[in-house]
């Protein structure tokens, strides 16, 4: 078996028994990146001379008899929007091109800490801004299901490198899905944590009350080995959460037995393609099967989250990406004759087309005279969806959803209508207007062999709850395919 095909857990353990060292592991993984990405388009850089003096340096401290933890020597991928010391951090954009942090994100910090072997920086959409990686301003993202598809976004060059053996992990950033729903496309796994639990320090902002760092892998597994190791208070971030963590399983023997998991109608209306529809249904025949009781709620200001979404997450980006003017750092236009030119210049070809709409869309928002009836509208409607999921896990343990409607369509199929675009994120962004933790995973495929997600969603701090779910259900639908 190749060394990029063993699960993470294997990994670990040949790692930790010294039956392979982290150096052949790692060069194993840039070996992959330098022969197949070409063709898919998930790394913007490549940190091959780091990655394996990394490597080196966790395999010599095993020889000298240490044992630096349980992921130590694991390669792993970064979304690009995650700053890196000494390492380039674009966020996809014109604007950041050339940009070198001179600090680490406290999640990068953790992952030092552990062991783990960075292997590259991540395409996504610009300032993560998109649901398909095409807004990139570098290269476009292929889905290695089928290259001519969109990989989702985005966190899209995350999922593809996942999913293309390009990393056995990665990190993404899921602001209104864009962890769980290129998750979905790809066929991994991919889980958007409790608003809070990971510290967002070195996360470059783009709407700071929905923002949050999750990682993505090829099983419920990679993702409670990761998730423990990015999670905890950061002083370095106001909106850590000082208490409540649950962290991931020690081991799935609860299962879905007496769990009561919740279909809620507003999710399986208008729009869903018939073969998710029915995947998803399945699914919640499955947990049937394993014991759990299925709920039939409703949750009927869902139907007003998107709205709320757009008008909160661009409010914020409008704020969040006003430091980008031409003057402190990243792209200053060249042709300037004043300061108010140099400014106008500098964000006008700095930023692509969807952040600027963006941008344009929450400053309107934020203006005099439209701010009660749009922004502050938007915040009570958040209010409202974090209310009715409240009174829902009142009835219910999880809730069990489609991740997307429809699965990965072809590249360029959408890039000229913004709002059907839009429409993509109606299943994944109020888990992200109420905090909550969801995993997406994959439970099947279309008629063209693309994958299909399913959404288990749970109350703030049910990350175990989730996890111990999703791994029973996981063995259960590879056991029918």
């Amino acid at each position: 078996m190749k060394l990029t095909d063993m699960t993470v857990s294997a990994q670990a353990s040949a790692l930790s028994s010294r039956d392979i060292s982290s150096e052949e592991l790692t060069r194993a993984y840039l070996a992959e990146i330098d022969a197949r990405d070409t063709a898919i388009g998930a790394y913007l850089t490549v940190t091959a001379d780091a990655a394996i003096e990394q490597a080196r340096a966790i395999d010599a401290a095993r020889v000298r008899g240490e044992e630096p933890g349980t992921l130590a020597g694991i390669p792993i991928g970064i979304k690009d929007n995650i700053c890196t010391r000494g390492v380039r951090t674009t966020c996809a954009s014109r604007m950041l091109e050339n940009f070198v942090p001179p600090y680490d994100a406290t999640v990068m910090t953790k992952l030092h800490e552990a062991g783990l072997v960075m292997l590259g920086k991540l395409n996504m959409d610009e300032f993560a801004m998109g649901s398909t990686t095409e807004n990139s301003a570098f290269q476009i993202t292929r889905n290695p299901v089928c290259p001519d598809r969109v990989p989702g976004g985005s966190s899209g060059g995350s999922a593809a490198a996942v999913a293309a053996g390009l990393a056995p992990i990665a990190l993404g950033s899921d602001t209104g899905g864009s962890i769980r729903q290129p998750a979905a496309f790809c066929g991994v796994v991919g889980m958007k944590p409790t608003y809070g639990t990971v510290s967002r320090y070195g996360l470059i902002a783009f709407a700071s009350s929905l923002d949050q760092i999750g990682p993505l892998g090829r099983s419920v597994e990679d993702i409670s080995l990761l998730l423990p190791v990015i999670m905890g208070h950061d002083p370095l971030d106001s909106t850590s959460v000082k208490d409540g963590y649950v962290g991931s399983p020690a081991s799935y023997t609860a299962g879905l037995r007496g769990r009561r998991i919740g279909l809620p109608r507003e999710y399986f209306g208008e729009g869903l393609q018939p073969v998710v529809r029915d995947a998803v249904m399945q699914t919640a025949k499955v947990c049937e099967s394993l014991g759990a009781e299925i709920v039939e709620l409703s949750l009927p200001s869902l139907t007003h989250a998107l709205p709320a979404y757009y008008v909160i997450s661009s409010a914020e980006a409008s704020s969040n990406l006003s430091r980008f003017d031409g003057v402190k750092y990243g792209f200053r236009a060249a042709d300037a004759s004043d300061p108010e030119s140099l400014i106008i210049n500098s964000r006008s070809e700095g930023f692509g087309p969807e952040v600027q709409r963006r941008i344009l869309l929450g400053t309107f928002a934020l203006s005099a005279g439209y701010y009660d009836a749009y922004y502050k509208k938007a915040q009570q409607v958040r209010t409202l969806i974090r209310q009715e999921f409240d009174r829902a896990f009142e009835s219910c343990d999880l809730i069990l959803s489609p991740v997307a409607p429809t699965t990965a369509y072809k590249l360029g199929e959408k890039s000229e209508n913004p709002l059907e675009m839009y429409m993509g994120d109606v299943y994944t962004v109020p888990v992200n207007i109420a905090g909550l933790p969801a995993l997406s995973l994959p439970v099947g495929a279309d008629a063209d062999g693309l994958p299909i997600g399913a959404q288990l969603i749970g109350p703030a701090f049910s990350e175990g709850v989730i996890l111990t779910a999703a791994a029973h259900l996981e063995r259960a639908l590879k056991g029918a395919m």
